[in-house]
């Protein structure tokens, strides 16, 4: 029998959640249709778009995703404590951004000299719009309503986009969260539709390796912060290159029952991506643990790895003195 949403998510047991939503009777309705030819493969680019948009809004941190042809995979991260710093002013922003919220709420970002009572009433909405932003079930839906409305508008029609509420599921430890992460960056390959992971369209593990190469902004993806240690910043707990590592020996097993897998013949990934052993040294000891400075800037590897060198030079020049 099916359980409560509010019996499966608990943040106290763990803040990582795997959730996967299915377009209606399974149909191709973001993909392209093998019976009719008709294609919906713009539509993948509104969910990827709506996805990394919502995780700017909430307090909600994007682990992975995959965007397929009738279905979307997702793992998140509930950052409950993130939302509880945030004043009253950013929290109405944020939901502003969503929604239109009330004449109370309006006036109160509005400014400017207001009674009690606006005060009171606006402050009482962003404590309920503060829980919502750290709720699953309120992501999902804000991610899945708008793309159902835009699809039936497109085909002009009405009905259901989806087949139901999502479903979801809870990782209760690094090993479920690595392993449900790995799964979903490699459903392209596995589905036949790609023939390696960076390659794969609408999935987590190319934007990463898109921002690594200096080509994207990852800033809307949860980073990797390396193994946990004291006081960490926050961030997945795993480096990633053991990541990507994984990733690559994962997919080259030939998985029963699925279309795909890496070709045993290609190159490690690290070498598909024409990055040297010496310049993946730089990354792997401060790329990955800053969240400011350098994470999130269209940097290339060979940039970055120029900067660190002078650095360091910097350095022994100051010690040589």
């Amino acid at each position: 029998m099916p359980m409560p949403r509010s019996q499966q998510v608990c943040v106290n047991d763990t803040p990582y959640y795997h959730c996967v939503a299915r377009c209606v009777r399974r149909a191709f309705l973001c993909g392209e249709d093998p019976f009719t030819g008709t294609s919906y493969e713009h539509r993948r680019s509104w969910v990827e778009s709506r996805l990394l948009f919502l995780a700017s809004v909430f307090s909600i941190d994007i682990c992975a995703y995959a965007v397929m042809s009738n279905h979307l995979h997702v793992v998140l991260h509930i950052d409950s404590e993130k939302a509880k710093h945030w004043s009253v002013f950013e929290v109405l922003e944020r939901w502003h951004r969503i929604h239109k919220g009330t004449a109370f709420t309006q006036q109160y970002l509005a400014g400017g000299s207001l009674p009690a009572y606006v005060i009171a009433l606006a402050e009482a909405a962003a404590e309920t719009y503060r829980e919502r932003l750290t709720d699953l079930s309120w992501f999902m839906k804000e991610l899945n309503e708008p793309i159902a409305r835009r699809a039936n508008r497109e085909d002009e029609c009405t009905g259901h986009f989806w087949e139901g509420r999502f479903k979801s599921q809870a990782l209760l430890d690094e090993a479920a969260l690595m392993a449900c992460m790995a799964y979903v960056d490699l459903n392209p390959v596995r589905s036949g539709i790609s023939d390696t992971p960076e390659g794969s369209d609408f999935t987590s593990i190319k934007k990463r390796v898109a921002a690594m190469k200096g080509k994207y902004q990852a800033k809307a993806l949860y980073p990797f912060v390396g193994n946990p240690q004291k006081d960490m910043p926050n961030g997945l707990p795993f480096k990633l290159v053991d990541y990507l590592e994984l990733i690559d020996m994962t997919g080259r097993i030939v998985k029963e029952g699925k279309k795909g897998s890496i070709d045993a013949s290609l190159l490690p990934i690290l070498q598909r991506l024409n990055i040297s052993s010496d310049n993946w040294l730089c990354i792997a000891t401060e790329f990955e643990a800053r969240t400011g400075s350098v994470v999130g800037q269209e940097l290339s590897i060979e940039q970055y790895c120029e900067s660190h060198q002078r650095k360091c030079n910097r350095k022994s020049v100051q010690l040589l003195a």
